[in-house]
């Protein structure tokens, strides 16, 4: 990971979590891996499971899942989020954010992913007055899993 994203820019992705969960009481979570050996999809699965992201309060947790060297991504969501989101939306951004991995724009790829998915979480699941940051912004990677 450390190839394509520094400490920098891995802060910058940080924030950019931070800003769209401001509008939303949704969570949003970027995990980023070096490889996937298999489908991208089950392995957002596994991630999203093993950080509890299917433990908050509205089940409205969303994964963006990112294998850097295989160029795979995915994006999950908790059970409240599958039910108003078409599948064709998800890949949709992640078509643009690989199209933005091909020129290197590896922060610009993932920040425009993070925006777009909070603007659309905000609509079905905006701030709530006692709204809490149920899980952390933390870009995590495969020494984060349990």
């Amino acid at each position: 990971m450390e190839t394509y994203l520094d400490e920098t820019t891995l802060a910058r992705i940080e924030q950019c979590i931070a800003d769209a969960e401001q509008h939303t009481s949704a969570e949003i979570r970027v995990h980023i891996e070096d490889e996937c050996a298999g489908s991208a999809l089950d392995r957002a699965a596994f991630v999203f499971t093993s950080l509890k992201m299917h433990e908050t309060a509205l089940r409205n947790g969303i994964l963006i899942y990112v294998s850097m060297e295989t160029r795979k991504a995915a994006i999950i969501g908790d059970k409240g989020i599958h039910e108003k989101v078409e599948p064709t939306y998800w890949q949709d951004l992640l078509n643009a954010m690989l199209a933005q991995f091909k020129q290197a724009a590896y922060e610009k790829g993932l920040t425009n992913i993070v925006a777009q998915v909070g603007v659309l979480l905000s609509t079905h699941y905006p701030i709530r007055a006692n709204d809490i940051n149920e899980l952390s912004n933390k870009v995590t990677n495969a020494k984060d899993l349990h």
